[in-house]
């Protein structure tokens, strides 16, 4: 752990701090798969409606080759949005600003921005936007669950386990749902 200087913002001492691509997959999987079983019961008709829009944004851009729009963000951030808790969009919010402050999460997406990558991706979401229709909690966790179990396979692939930074061997997929291992 880092120990901040007494004249850090906050925020610097966050983005500063030193979280490995794979530390904050773990995080997230913890965080994100409970945020969308609760998404799968408070999510309104408007919340669908607008998670079925940006999928169908990406199916666009992906047919064009357009990377402009970053629509995985926008997905996690409304799914996020969908369980009408502040304190759960701002969480998730604040992994994205980690995940933006990572030179090895950069140099990840480089590689994801690939046609086969975000069609892959896209399946994942579509799994996830049924389950939260259905209002099928335990398929909602289990849809993101494996979303970032992917996420974190497809970067396994793509790392240098000789790296001084790797930290894929640390932090291994623990699956909890409702305080019990899955």
């Amino acid at each position: 752990m880092r120990i901040p200087h007494e004249n850090d913002s906050e925020e610097e001492q966050l983005l500063s701090s030193d979280v490995g691509p794979f530390e904050i997959l773990q995080a997230r999987q913890l965080l994100e798969s409970n945020i969308a079983a609760f998404a799968a019961k408070m999510a309104t008709r408007a919340d669908i409606d607008n998670l079925k829009r940006i999928i169908e944004q990406e199916q666009r851009a992906i047919a064009l080759n357009d990377t402009a729009q970053d629509n995985a963000r926008l997905f996690h951030l409304v799914l996020a949005g969908a369980t009408q808790n502040q304190m759960l969009l701002a969480t998730v919010e604040r992994i994205w600003l980690q995940m933006d402050s990572s030179p090895l999460w950069q140099q990840f997406n480089v590689h994801i921005a690939s046609r086969a990558w975000r069609l892959k991706w896209l399946g994942d979401r579509q799994t996830l936007l049924a389950a939260l229709r259905r209002r099928d909690v335990m398929g909602a966790w289990q849809a993101m669950w494996q979303h970032l179990e992917n996420v974190k396979n497809s970067l396994l692939e793509l790392s240098d386990e000789d790296a001084p930074d790797f930290d894929g061997y640390l932090f291994d997929s623990v699956p909890i749902f409702q305080g019990k291992l899955v």
